[in-house]
C-alpha cells in the first residue's frame, strides 16, 4: 500500500512539474534569443513564381518583402559554393554529371522550364536568368535578410567556406544552417557555434519523443530553429487513391504527432522559432499559423504576403 502512494505521488508530482514547465519553460531555461524572426520565408527564394535559387527569384522575393531567403548550397570542382538543390543536375539544366566534378564557369544553365517540387503538376516558365549563383552574391545583394542555408552534402570543406562567408560579410546574426543529417549539423556547430543551426531530423524525432514522455521541458536545446514538414500535403502531392492504406495511417500518424501546437507553444517560449515548410495554399497557411508556427516556407511569396495581409489576426502581422 506504501509503495503504491509513493508510487503515485511521484508520478503525479512528475507530470504536474513536467506540465508546468512545458507552460512555463522560463522557470528552467534561459530565453533564446536571435537576431531576426521570420514569418514569411521563400524557398529557394520561391520556386513557383521564379527559376528556383536564381538571383531573379531572390531579388523577387526580397522586394516583395519576404521575412528570410532559404537555399541550397554546393561546392564546385573548384570549391566555390554555388546555390543549387540537386548535386546532380540533370533535374536543374538537363546535364547529367555531378556539381562537384564541374568548374564554376563551366556550370550549364537552367533549364527554361522547371517542376515545383512541392506542388502537384506544376512547373515554373523561367525568365531570362537562369544561372547558377554563388553564395557571395546571395550576401553582397541582400545583406540585411536573413538566410537560411541547406548544406547539401557533408563536405568538410563546404561548410567550412560557407563559414568564412558568413564571417566575411557579417552575416552570424543573419545566418541559419544545417541539414536533416545530425553529422552535418553537429560539423556545422563545430566549426562556427556563432551561426544558429536547425535541427538535423534525428534531433527532431528525438524532441518529439522527450515531448510525449514529458521530458522535453526538462531537456536543454542547442538549437533555435526546428524546421519541419506538414505531413498532410504528402496527400496533395499524390493521387491519395494511389496510395495504400499503410501509406496514409503512416501519413496521418507522422501528422497527428508533429503538428502539436502545445510543442510549438513551448519551443516558441524558449526562443526557438518554428517554421512548417513547404506550403503553398491558404489551407494550410492558416493550419500553420493556428498552431502556433512561426513562420511558413512557401514556393509562392506573393500568395503567402497576400495571405498574410487579408489574416493579419492570426499571422501576428502588425499594422
Amino acid at each position: 500500500m506504501c509503495a503504491a502512494v509513493y508510487v503515485l505521488s511521484t508520478v503525479t508530482g512528475y507530470v504536474l512539474t513536467s506540465a508546468l514547465l512545458l507552460k512555463f519553460p522560463a522557470l528552467l531555461h534561459r530565453r533564446k534569443h536571435g537576431g531576426f524572426r521570420s514569418r514569411h520565408i521563400s524557398h529557394r527564394g520561391g520556386a513557383g513564381e521564379n527559376l528556383e535559387n536564381t538571383m531573379a527569384a531572390f531579388k523577387h522575393a526580397v522586394q516583395l518583402g519576404t521575412d528570410m531567403l532559404e537555399l541550397d548550397c554546393h561546392l564546385t570542382k573548384d570549391e566555390q559554393v554555388v546555390v543549387l538543390h540537386d548535386n546532380n543536375l540533370i533535374r536543374s539544366t538537363g546535364v547529367s554529371v555531378d556539381v562537384s566534378s564541374v568548374a564554376y564557369a563551366d556550370l550549364p544553365p537552367y533549364l527554361c522550364r522547371l517542376g515545383v517540387t512541392f506542388q502537384k503538376e506544376c512547373y515554373c516558365e523561367g525568365g531570362e536568368d537562369k544561372r547558377i549563383p554563388l553564395l557571395r552574391e546571395v550576401f553582397e545583394n541582400f545583406p540585411a535578410t536573413p538566410v537560411n542555408i541547406d548544406i547539401k552534402v557533408n563536405n568538410d570543406t563546404l561548410i567550412k567556406k560557407v563559414s568564412e562567408l558568413v564571417v566575411k560579410y557579417d552575416r552570424e546574426h543573419l545566418t541559419v544552417w544545417g541539414n536533416s543529417n545530425n553529422t552535418v549539423v553537429k560539423k556545422c556547430y563545430n566549426e562556427n557555434p556563432r551561426i544558429p543551426v536547425l535541427f538535423s531530423m534525428p534531433r527532431v524525432l528525438l524532441v518529439v519523443g522527450l515531448f510525449y514522455t514529458g521530458l522535453l521541458p526538462f531537456f536543454p536545446l542547442k538549437e533555435q530553429f526546428l524546421e519541419i514538414p506538414m505531413p498532410s500535403i504528402i496527400t496533395k502531392l499524390k493521387d491519395p487513391s494511389r496510395m495504400t492504406r499503410s501509406q496514409r495511417v503512416l501519413t496521418w500518424l507522422a501528422d497527428t504527432l508533429l503538428m502539436r501546437k502545445a510543442l510549438f507553444d513551448h519551443l516558441t517560449a524558449r526562443g526557438i522559432q518554428v517554421y512548417i515548410w513547404v506550403l503553398n495554399d491558404e489551407e494550410d497557411f492558416k493550419r500553420a499559423f493556428d498552431l502556433g508556427a512561426t513562420g511558413i516556407m512557401t514556393d509562392y511569396p506573393t500568395k503567402l504576403k497576400e495571405f498574410m495581409e487579408k489574416n493579419r489576426d492570426i499571422c501576428g502581422v502588425s499594422g
